[in-house]
C-alpha cells in the first residue's frame, strides 16, 4: 500500500487536532520541496530514524526496445536512492 499526501495530511490532522488542516499541508509541501530541491543539487539527504535519500548517476548507454529489437540510445540520467536508517529497519523487523 503507498501512502499519497492527503492520506499523510489526514494522519497527521488526527495525531494534531489543534493544527489547521491547510498549515499541515502547507509543513509537508515544503519539506518535499525542499527534499527534492536538494536531490536536484547532488545533496543527500538524511531523516534521522527513517532512511536516507541520495543521487546516482546512470550512464549513457545503448539500449533495445523490447517490443521491436531496435537499438536506443538511452541517455545519462539521474536516479534516487534510499537508505533505511537502522533504527527503522529494527522496528519493521522486530515488532
Amino acid at each position: 500500500m503507498a501512502i499519497v499526501k492527503s492520506k499523510l495530511l489526514n494522519q497527521l490532522k488526527k495525531s494534531y487536532p489543534n493544527f489547521l488542516k491547510k498549515d499541515l499541508d502547507q509543513v509537508v509541501s515544503i519539506v518535499l520541496n525542499e527534499i527534492k530541491q536538494a536531490l536536484k543539487r547532488g545533496d543527500r539527504v538524511e531523516l534521522r530514524g527513517f532512511g536516507m535519500f541520495s543521487t546516482n548517476i546512470q550512464k549513457a548507454r545503448i539500449s533495445r526496445n523490447p517490443k521491436t529489437g531496435e537499438k536506443v540510445n538511452t541517455p545519462e540520467k539521474k536516479t534516487i536512492h534510499f537508505k533505511m536508517a537502522k533504527e527503522m529497519f529494527n522496528k519493521l523487523n522486530n515488532d
